[in-house]
């Protein structure tokens, strides 16, 4: 019931926003009693909590099977894009804005989680590239990642709208392979912009 409750509720937040959605909400949702949902969550931040958790969770289960996949690094990135797209197309609030919002101290630790997944899968993308001949070998890659990052969470914290923050994180994406390409990439990147739906 306690996984139920929390995929239910995972659900109902990313589509109707954290703050809106109740526990009454969920249980209405769900055909059980309230009392039924505080048997395994104490109040709702600890729900939150561990929806964001079981969204990390499924978030980097989808990364690995795409990275398993074994694309060229730049269409890496742009399965990436579209997975994420998927995953929150029925959202019109950006979860990171809500969370950022509404819950600053779960936002919090979400992000430090996030940041040191995000830049262990980013370091290796680049590694890759540089490997393959699509990155160029002369660049401060710490760098490279912390910009990318930065402009990534600024976006998904401060723009209310997931279908903007959308279109801003694929004009980040395209910024930041353009910065750190070789010629050979920069055609990929093309290649893969021109195929981008």
């Amino acid at each position: 019931m306690e996984e139920k409750i929390i995929a239910k509720a995972t659900d109902m937040f990313l589509r109707l926003g954290f703050k809106s959605v109740t526990m009454d909400d969920i249980a209405g949702e769900m055909g059980i009693s309230k009392k039924t949902i505080y048997k395994y969550f104490i109040n709702k931040e600890v729900l939150i909590e561990e929806s964001t958790e079981a969204m990390h969770k499924q978030v980097h289960v989808k990364i690995e099977a795409i990275m398993a996949q074994n694309h060229n690094p730049i269409r890496e990135n742009f399965e990436l894009r579209r997975m994420f797209k998927n995953m929150f197309q029925a959202a019109e609030t950006s979860p990171l804005y809500q969370l950022k919002k509404h819950y600053p101290e779960l936002h919090q630790k979400t992000m430090c989680h996030e940041l040191e997944d995000c830049y262990l899968f980013l370091r290796q993308n680049i590694d890759r590239g540089i490997y393959l001949g699509l990155y160029r070998k002369d660049m401060d890659i710490e760098k490279a990642i912390k910009f990318y990052y930065m402009l990534i969470f600024q976006i998904n914290e401060n723009t209310v709208s997931e279908k903007e923050a959308q279109e801003l994180e694929l004009a980040v994406l395209e910024y930041h392979t353009r910065a750190i390409a070789t010629e050979k990439g920069i055609k990929e990147l093309e290649f893969n912009l021109s195929n981008n739906n």
